[in-house]
């Protein structure tokens, strides 16, 4: 086989790759560890549709922060959050997760993107009820495969969780539309407030009008259901004819 066959095939590999790469959707869902709306959005709607189908079609973004805001002193760094410090030390577990979580070479099924997934939703889900007031972290962490929550924890309680934070306020402050609600979900990186309002009762649907052919199974069947069939096209007609001749007759 000659090296020109070759070096035509791994361009080819390569342009394959490129494309599949190309064809996920950019998503970032900025939100708050404990705003009731961003728990349900994510353990509602994102999380089973991107569990499903639409898992290799995505390529998400968290960033914990919200209506948060940070103050620098020197090196020191403090922080108020809109639910209060509980929420600051919540935003800081899941910047320091996002940050922290490996994959397992030893559990190929579990990705570094899954895991922080199952992760991330397990702390949502587990919103203010936490019994004894015990921060959920450790279960969560127990419960989906993360080996290593004493890393995420020591983070969360030092300056680098700190530093995460920050980073992730910084990256809320250059949204070109200042943040206005929690979540705030963008996708290819706009914000559109129709959008944004739509994703949080139908994520599925919406992310569906984003991704190209061949189009996942899932968004066939939405696009199906959004259409209305021949049928009831024809019924809707016949009814407004029908309304239109007693209204003549009278």
């Amino acid at each position: 086989m000659s090296h020109k066959f070759i070096g035509v095939c791994l361009l080819l590999a390569c342009l394959v790759a490129s494309v599949h790469s190309a064809a996920k959707v950019p998503i970032a869902i900025y939100y708050e560890s404990l705003c009731p709306d961003s728990a349900k959005f994510i353990t509602e709607q994102l999380y089973p549709a991107v569990k499903g189908e639409l898992r290799d079609v995505v390529d998400l973004t968290f960033v914990p922060f919200g209506k948060s805001q940070f103050f620098t002193q020197g090196a020191e760094v403090t922080f108020t959050c809109h639910h209060g410090p509980n929420e600051c030390y919540g935003n800081k577990v899941h910047a320091c997760a996002i940050e922290h979580i490996q994959a397992n070479s030893y559990q190929i099924e579990y990705t570094r993107e899954s895991l922080t997934l199952d992760f991330i939703n397990c702390l949502m889900r587990a919103g203010k009820n936490f019994p004894d007031n015990v921060y959920p972290g450790q279960r969560c962490a127990t419960e989906n495969h993360i080996n290593n929550w004493e890393n995420i924890k020591t983070c969360a309680n030092t300056t680098e969780g700190s530093q995460l934070l920050r980073k992730a306020g910084e990256a809320t402050m250059r949204l070109k539309e200042p943040l206005t609600s929690v979540p705030s979900i963008l996708f290819n990186e706009q914000f559109e407030k129709k959008v944004n309002d739509r994703a949080q009762v139908n994520f599925i649907g919406t992310l569906c009008q984003y991704v190209s052919a061949p189009q996942p199974r899932i968004c066939a069947q939405h696009n199906a259901a959004a259409t209305p069939s021949l049928a009831s096209v024809s019924a809707i007609l016949s009814s407004l004819l029908g309304l239109w001749s007693i209204r003549s007759f009278y």
